[in-house]
């Protein structure tokens, strides 16, 4: 009985001892979220890494989340489940909207935004501005399921500062909106998260019933804090009518936060969503339908009571970053 039980004990700790192993062998890629907290995930290998003039560009084969968008060690997009981040940042605002036919996106470099807004119908041109050219490249060259996307006539692709273009161009827009980079410390985003920029530059561009929506970072219920509550707040400062909303997204291990912003109020139930998505998109929606937005937009009772008392506005000279550095600061 002795043997047998030693046998056994043998057999756990060789198991252990392997499975170590393996871990060691396996390619890791690991993103600081905080000092204290990391995020790992094994990968297949490294597909591809540049450094432009801006950002750093990583894409991953990984284990878990298929290929996988790194820029300035933040991930950015995953394969199994961008479709989550992508649908919440555009369909809500173009399904408020009566009649969506111009679109500008501010970033967005990797053509999943665009290719949401052109299944609506009624849109007849998408400008999509980014500021790094290595950036729209490098997603085009790899990210195959956005090829038709890049490839359609609708789309206006811009390289350019996006304060810069959508400061000088004449037209308006139906929709506008924001899928940068979060606010890192030396990142080229920080001040398109601004009061002066959202009250001076873009509110100007939107047309009467237009609709603003940004992506707005982490939303979770430790994370919220960070810079949701405060883009938020920096928003309602600028429009009259201001919804927050967020999702879970498992590849970046946390909830995510979007906030859309008009002059002119928000008036939606589940079934008038669930009739214009049957309407208006060509194609199926895989997350989002009447019921989910309306879910989406209930925030629980932490994050709600942040975003009534947040006081934070951002400015030029007082941003609040998440943890993590730009180019620009790395030395």
């Amino acid at each position: 009985m002795q043997m047998v039980c030693l046998k056994s004990v043998m057999e756990s700790i060789k198991l252990i001892l392997m499975i170590r192993l393996i871990t060691l062998i396996l390619p890791w890629f690991e993103e600081s979220i905080d000092e204290d907290l990391k995020w790992s995930f094994a990968l297949n290998s490294v597909l591809c890494k540049v450094t432009s003039e801006y950002q750093d560009i990583t894409l991953l084969d990984t284990k878990r989340f298929g290929k996988v968008l790194v820029i300035d060690g933040k991930m950015q997009s995953a394969e199994v489940d961008e479709f989550i981040y992508h649908e919440c940042l555009i369909h809500p605002a173009l399904l408020c909207h009566p009649n969506p036919q111009n679109v500008f996106i501010m970033g967005g470099g990797e053509g999943s935004a665009a290719r949401e807004a052109l299944k609506h119908k009624s849109i007849e041109k998408v400008v999509m501005c980014d500021i790094d050219q290595e950036v729209v490249d490098f997603c085009r060259r790899h990210l195959t399921v956005n090829q038709e996307a890049f490839s359609n006539k609708k789309l206006d692709l811009v390289i350019n500062d996006a304060k810069a273009e959508i400061e000088k161009r004449n037209e308006k827009f139906d929709v506008i909106v924001g899928d940068l980079a979060d606010p890192v410390e030396g990142g080229p985003c920080y001040q398109l998260y601004t009061k002066s920029f959202y009250e001076q530059i873009l509110k100007p561009k939107l047309n009467e019933n237009g609709i603003f929506v940004t992506q707005a970072g982490p939303a979770g219920v430790f994370t919220h804090k960070e810079v949701f509550s405060s883009i938020y707040n920096t928003i309602k400062q600028v429009f009259k009518y201001v919804v927050a909303y967020s999702a879970h997204v498992p590849s970046f291990a946390d909830t995510w936060g979007w906030v859309m912003a008009s002059d002119q109020p928000f008036c939606f139930n589940a079934e008038e969503i669930d009739r214009r998505v049957d309407e208006r998109i060509d194609g199926e929606l895989l997350l989002l339908n009447g019921a989910a937005f309306l879910s989406s937009a209930t925030l629980n009772k932490a994050v709600s009571q942040s975003l009534l008392n947040e006081t934070h506005v951002y400015t030029e000279d007082n941003a609040r970053f998440l943890h993590g550095h730009g180019v620009a600061n790395k030395n």
